[in-house]
């Protein structure tokens, strides 16, 4: 229990680690909270300062998903405590406590999370991401789009039966939680309004 606990702490601890703010405080570019868009996200550091930075915020923000669920993993947890550790991960990610619980929108974090839970599904994820982001060139569409699919991925990847809903519904929240958190874009995608990118990421 103790081990659990530790770990669904440590999880939230590690999401809360902002790397777009840190990453921008390091190479002396504006405040991603501040500028751009005002969020905490890899796409935000792309308009901001280019492709190096967003690139290691996309890296860092993805290890913090991906890190939490290795581990749970390695210590053989239950698949509960498994799921509740990428749940706190990507909350860390979304209401990070180092930083004014004011984080990004999730998408690196949870497709770190994917990865970690079980690499086909991140694959899948992922290339949904791409195919999108290539074709459209509009960051957030291709971020909504992929967690959207992303419970269908894990119904059809995930290998353990028994805990398959479990798994599921902590997709399905984490996919709640993104789509709410990416409202503005939803509202400017329906308007027609939303920024088309050359590099979409998040």
């Amino acid at each position: 229990m103790t081990t659990s606990i530790l770990l669904i702490l440590a999880a939230y601890l590690l999401g809360s680690v902002s790397s777009a703010i840190i990453v921008c405080r390091l190479m002396g570019l504006p405040d991603p909270r501040t500028q751009g868009s005002n969020n905490p996200g890899a796409t935000n550091v792309l308009r901001l300062g280019g492709k190096k930075p967003a690139a290691i915020t996309l890296v860092g923000d993805s290890l913090k998903g991906f890190i939490p669920m290795l581990v749970g993993h390695l210590l053989g947890v239950t698949p509960l405590v498994l799921a509740a550790t990428g749940l706190a991960a990507f909350l860390g990610h979304l209401y990070p406590v180092f930083f004014g619980f004011r984080g990004g929108k999730g998408v690196a974090t949870a497709l770190g999370i994917q990865f970690g839970l079980y690499w086909p599904i991140g694959l899948a994820v992922a290339a949904i991401w791409l195919f999108v982001a290539k074709v459209l060139k509009v960051s957030s569409l291709s971020g909504l789009t992929s967690m959207a699919l992303a419970p269908v991925m894990v119904w059809l990847f995930w290998t353990e039966s028994r805990s398959a809903t479990v798994m599921i519904g902590m997709q399905l929240i984490i996919t709640g939680l993104l789509i709410w958190r990416h409202r503005s874009n939803i509202r400017n995608l329906l308007a027609g309004t939303e920024d088309r990118m050359t590099d979409p990421s998040d």
